[in-house]
């Protein structure tokens, strides 16, 4: 496995974990289609709530979250729609989230949730 592919899944191990701790139930994780992926779709209460995880070991190309530009937001939206029609879904509210993931050998593991990011 390439280092950016076991780092990337690393972080996204690391947001699942994080988001049940904080009372999300996970649903799927990188689910696919056509279209592209999704990293994590949970419920957090009556609200469907799609993940992209950003995981990076330094902020020298930015913050994670950076990396979601309105190209990438809007595919992750149609993945979403596609999510909803395969799984006959209909809830009340939907959200669009970003899990940032900081790994590095200096620092702390860290995790920052953006709720509502795009």
């Amino acid at each position: 496995m390439r280092v950016k592919d076991a780092l990337g899944r690393f972080g996204e191990d690391t947001a699942a974990r994080y988001l049940q701790r904080c009372g999300m139930e996970i649903l799927d994780r990188n689910w696919r289609c056509a279209t592209g992926e999704i990293d994590i779709i949970a419920r957090d209460g009556s609200c469907l709530v799609f993940c992209e995880v950003k995981t990076r070991s330094g902020d020298r190309y930015g913050t994670p979250a950076q990396a979601v530009v309105p190209a990438k937001a809007a595919r992750i939206r149609r993945v979403a729609v596609q999510w909803l029609r395969d799984h006959d879904h209909d809830p009340m509210a939907l959200r669009f989230d970003v899990v940032e993931v900081y790994r590095s050998r200096t620092s702390p593991l860290r995790v920052e949730h953006l709720r509502g990011a795009f």
